[in-house]
């Protein structure tokens, strides 16, 4: 299948998780299911934007007393009165306008000072009024979002939540720690794809070791709990890759066989009995890295009811085109134009630790298209 085709298929193939309640501080990263509407006016009574004095009327002032955030509202003031008020407090009716301190001129409780009508008050709903929308379904909760929210009056909001995604990595030559033996290589694959993950808003829930044996990867997928599985290792026609073999095991069925890229040709992606999506990652890093990049983003944006992400084009002169396959190449990018990374081979990081983005090279020489990298 084609590379661009492939990423279409992928995303068409999700359906958006169902809507849940969660607390506002445990709502980053999730998507709002419903407009966050405020549900109250912010500010929601008149406060005071400074220290200082809330006057009436013309100076001199005679200071009635003291205000501090999160007292009642007093009795309204007169002219030619002022209360003492710290930010946030509430005005007192009538109030003319807040003076500073550093303004401020107090001779025992008589206070003069230069201030203009209406200075240092915020006004009731200037920020917004009650039942105003506010940000609309789809918007992705950061940090800001939580505190609007809370600001508004939320203790939950209507997400979806993160897609739960489990890893499955198989080969009996992989090792997890320390220096590996010959014949063996250490797992490379495991360490980078929680922050992958993170990076498309996924949460990443288990990650397993399979041995090279159909019973082994059957085993593995079928206990991890994910939404969504990465299976990593097996997705070739080795005499070693059980991932397609495994599939009439788990009664499931191949969406894609193949993609026509380079690296990155042998992923695939399956849907299983039990309507999961399981994406097969080849072996080697950076096509490993490629295939999540084709297939898993558009899945995640898929599961959280977001649109396929747009790609921005580069200026891209020196990276010229595979011929027949789509050519992905890590590269860092320096006033808009792309440039090509040495050790950018399937099996190599050390280029993609470099790089901005992989650049994704049309066959036919076309745009020269961006995949982010987190």
């Amino acid at each position: 299948m084609r590379w661009a085709e492939a990423r279409q298929v992928a995303y068409s193939a999700a359906c958006a998780v169902l809507p849940s309640p969660l607390p506002v501080s445990d709502s980053l990263g999730t998507v709002l299911a419903k407009p966050l509407t405020a549900l109250i006016s912010l500010p929601s009574f008149d406060r005071s934007a400074m220290d200082g004095y809330a006057v009436c009327g013309p100076a001199p002032w005679f200071v009635r007393g003291q205000l501090l955030a999160g007292q009642p509202a007093p009795p309204p003031l007169e002219s030619g009165q002022a209360y003492e008020i710290a930010t946030g407090a509430v005005i007192p009716a009538d109030t003319t306008a807040v003076l500073p301190y550093e303004y401020a001129q107090l001779c025992g409780r008589s206070l003069t000072g230069p201030v203009a009508a209406g200075e240092n008050i915020r006004r009731a709903g200037e920020e917004c009024q009650r039942g105003e929308h506010l940000l609309p379904a789809g918007t992705v909760v950061s940090a800001q979002v939580q505190g609007l929210a809370a600001a508004v009056g939320y203790d939950r909001l209507w997400v979806r939540a993160k897609p739960t995604v489990g890893v499955v990595i198989s080969g009996d030559e992989v090792r997890t720690h320390g220096i590996p033996e010959d014949g063996c290589v250490r797992d490379a694959i495991g360490p980078l794809l929680p922050g992958f993950v993170a990076s498309c808003g996924g949460e990443l829930v288990a990650t397993e070791y399979a041995a090279d044996t159909e019973k082994d990867l059957v085993r593995a997928v079928e206990s991890s709990p994910g939404q969504l599985l990465l299976v990593s290792g097996s997705s070739s026609v080795g005499p070693a890759d059980q991932l397609r073999r495994s599939l009439r095991s788990l009664g499931g069925t191949m969406l894609i066989e193949r993609v026509d890229c380079r690296p990155g040709h042998p992923q695939s992606l399956a849907r299983l009995g039990d309507g999961r999506l399981l994406v097969g990652l080849p072996g080697n890093p950076l096509a490993a890295v490629v295939a999540f990049l084709t297939l898993a983003v558009p899945i995640c944006a898929a599961l959280r009811g977001l649109p396929l992400p747009s790609l921005s084009t580069v200026s891209a002169p020196g990276l010229g085109p595979h011929g027949t396959s789509t050519r992905l190449v890590p590269v860092v990018v320096r006033d808009g134009v792309a440039r090509g990374l040495e050790h950018g081979g399937s099996a190599m990081l050390r280029g993609l630790a470099l790089a901005d983005a992989v650049a994704v090279v049309p066959p036919d020489g076309g745009e020269v298209l961006l995949l982010p990298l987190p």
